[in-house]
């Protein structure tokens, strides 16, 4: 409602009121007023109001006896809302979880780009930009423990979810509230496999990060016995000769 109509609305009130007000002066200044004349007055005054007040919007919906519900309608009502608030929970905590299992694959992902572009450069860089990568490799390693930090925070939480849901389901079942039940359910299941389909991406980027460790310590290897075969080559021939 805007400014204008909460004023007409006020504007009502006030004239609703001030009508009472001067009715009820009508009838108190009269000094031996009959007992048909008061009747009549109390007649005017109820339908004057209320026609005012429903005129006015006070009163949009007449008057009817509620009937007391059963306490068998409000467990299966609090039931659904238990489903609803917990099923708002498990979506917000699964959204957390993909959107971490995302990030930490992509961490992966990067650091598995960085150890190969430096084991693809070995022997070809100086001692400083040796450093440097060896630098921005490390700080991706901490970014991807970061990463993993946050994928278990929020897969715990996410468990805790799924068992709030899985409660709220069956207490629904229980008390006869079978459509909040399956619904629940339904989302349960849905939670499952769109968490299992981002696990994918970080199994997949685990098995990848390993390789490239593997990898690694080949290269290394292979590097290591390059540098000593060179040195070997490099000793003079005097220093080889036998006395």
């Amino acid at each position: 409602m805007d400014f204008t109509g909460i004023r007409s609305l006020k504007l009502k009130v006030f004239f609703c009121f001030c009508f009472i007000r001067s009715s009820g002066s009508v009838l108190l200044s009269s000094r031996k007023p009959a007992v048909s004349k008061l009747g009549k007055w109390r007649n005017i005054l109820y339908t004057g109001v209320a026609s005012l007040a429903v005129g006015g919007g006070l009163c949009a919906v007449p008057f009817k006896q509620v009937e007391p519900l059963s306490h068998d309608s409000l467990i299966k009502r609090a039931a659904s809302l238990a489903t609803d608030s917990s099923s708002t929970f498990l979506s917000q905590t699964s959204l957390a979880l993909i959107d971490a299992i995302t990030e930490y694959a992509k961490a992966v992902h990067t650091l598995i780009a960085l150890q190969k572009r430096y084991l693809d450069s070995l022997g070809k860089l100086t001692p400083a930009e040796e450093d440097s990568v060896w630098h921005v490799i490390i700080g991706q390693r901490a970014k991807v423990n970061d990463r993993q930090e946050d994928c278990k925070h929020f897969e715990s939480t996410w468990f805790t979810a799924m068992k709030l849901c899985e409660a709220a389901a069956e207490a629904a079942y229980t008390s006869g509230a079978e459509h909040a039940s399956v619904t629940a359910r339904t989302n349960i299941q849905l939670a499952q496999a769109q968490v299992e389909e981002a696990r994918k991406l970080s199994l997949d980027a685990d098995k990848k990060l390993a390789e490239t460790k593997v990898m690694e310590v080949q290269r290394m290897a292979q590097y290591a016995a390059s540098l000593e075969n060179n040195e070997e080559e490099e000793v003079p021939e005097a220093y080889l000769r036998e006395d």
